[in-house]
């Protein structure tokens, strides 16, 4: 698969970028990648939330009348869930939510995510840029230039740069990160991806399995 690169001013250059069309042009896999997203946001859970039973609540446990004769309903102490500020039943006690998914199912679901942006023309291959220092406008007008503004946009770079990181991170929305750590749920929340050319192969490389990158 080949697709058309663009200067950062959102115009067409005469190049075109090779994708691995078994890492951007292969059969979407919903169900894995609703599971891997699921992975994601429970992995990000504290798990913290905890109410108190009938045994942790302060109070006495004298019981409050006789079990029989009164007709109200038979009680204990004061400590009852059917009273107020008595004890919860079934309450949410701390727990970890996190699962693990097999690491070649995690590879398909991240394939299926950016074949999905591909499909529907939300990826674009920029040339390699970068800036001499930190300026959130030049960020800005590159992504004007694509009809990005206001969007959720992934920038993916081949390196670590730290001046386009700095210029991105006061735009509301704008991510930029080095191409092989985007996840599924980074992927998918994207409206729009704009990956460098160089990091393309990076992109691949962090996905491929070995035997694979060494055939391509």
């Amino acid at each position: 698969m080949k697709l058309d690169i663009y200067k950062i001013d959102g115009k067409k250059t005469s190049k075109k970028a090779e994708l691995n069309d078994s890492v951007f042009a292969i059969e979407p896999n919903e169900t894995v990648i609703y599971e891997d997203v699921r992975r994601h946001m429970a992995n990000k859970r504290q798990g913290t939330a905890k109410t108190k039973e009938r045994s942790e609540v302060t109070g006495s446990t004298r019981k409050l009348y006789r079990q029989k004769g009164t007709g109200n309903a038979r009680r204990g102490d004061i400590k009852s869930p059917l009273l107020r500020k008595g004890g919860t039943v079934f309450g949410p006690k701390p727990r970890d939510y996190s699962f693990k998914m097999n690491k070649k199912t995690v590879q398909l679901a991240r394939k299926s995510a950016l074949s999905l942006k591909v499909s529907g023309e939300a990826l674009m291959v920029t040339e390699d840029f970068s800036f001499d220092a930190p300026k959130t406008s030049q960020v800005a007008d590159m992504l004007a230039a694509f009809n990005a503004e206001g969007k959720k946009a992934l920038i993916l770079t081949s390196e670590t740069d730290h001046n386009v990181y700095k210029s991105a991170r006061n735009i509301p929305g704008v991510e930029v990160m080095e191409a092989y750590k985007p996840n599924t749920y980074q992927i998918l929340n994207a409206d729009v991806i704009l990956i460098q050319e160089s990091a393309v192969s990076v992109l691949e490389n962090s996905i491929l399995p070995k035997s694979e990158e060494a055939a391509a």
